[in-house]
């Protein structure tokens, strides 16, 4: 089978991607080389900003321990990221008692986008804890929090579907939602993001872990 070819808006340059890649995302129209993918022309506030998000990308866990110190001490602390969105993407989670760690975990995907490796690291962060121990799971996705805890069980009941259409990510939401149902011990919280809290930095830096490697 022939690969779509489309023209990037950078360079005019045509390039070729899969078709099991482009139907993974339906209605997404890839405007970008590879060359050019995730460089977007931007304002120097933007590119300030992105090269504070590629500072934190190489921190390692360790690095995160020596500088910070804020924020809740007991929990699961989920992050998860694609660069670009859509592209290359990890997801961690870590559960902490008492300011120490109990367990953790990380992963990556060549292909997916930000909120599905949100949804990954709530539904991985869950399994780190023991059935019918009492725990806050935090996220700093509101996206994935609402997703689970306010419209899911709408959608429900509408055979999941949107009053405006598909669900996104339905097999993850699917996944996740019936995961912290049956575990009503969970709590799901959103967090905010790079607010210098230590485990949301921590679990920000396991999910780039597939970075510092590549």
């Amino acid at each position: 089978m022939a690969m779509p070819t489309y023209s990037c808006r950078v360079c005019g340059a045509d390039f070729n991607l899969p078709q099991q890649v482009v139907d993974r995302y339906p209605g997404w129209t890839p405007r970008l080389c590879r060359k050019h993918r995730g460089e977007p022309k931007s304002s120097p506030s933007q590119s300030a900003a992105r090269k504070e998000q590629s500072r934190r990308a190489l921190r390692t866990p360790a690095e995160v321990l020596d500088s910070y110190f804020d924020g809740p001490q007991d929990g699961v602390f989920t992050d998860g990221s694609a660069v670009p969105n859509p592209g290359y993407g990890g997801w961690g989670a870590v559960y902490v008692k008492d300011g120490s760690i109990v367990a953790e975990a990380y992963g990556d995907a060549p292909q997916t986008t930000n909120n599905r490796m949100e949804l990954t690291a709530l539904i991985q962060g869950a399994s780190l804890v023991p059935e019918g121990s009492s725990t806050k799971v935090y996220s700093d996705s509101k996206l994935a929090v609402q997703t689970l805890t306010e419209w899911a069980v709408g959608w429900e009941k509408r055979g999941w579907k949107r009053k405006t259409g598909a669900v996104e990510n339905l097999d993850l939401v699917k996944q996740a939602y019936a995961l912290y149902r049956d575990r009503p011990e969970l709590q799901l919280e959103w967090i905010a993001a790079h607010s210098g809290f230590r485990w949301n930095e921590y679990a920000d830096a396991l999910a780039a872990m597939w970075r510092r490697s590549d």
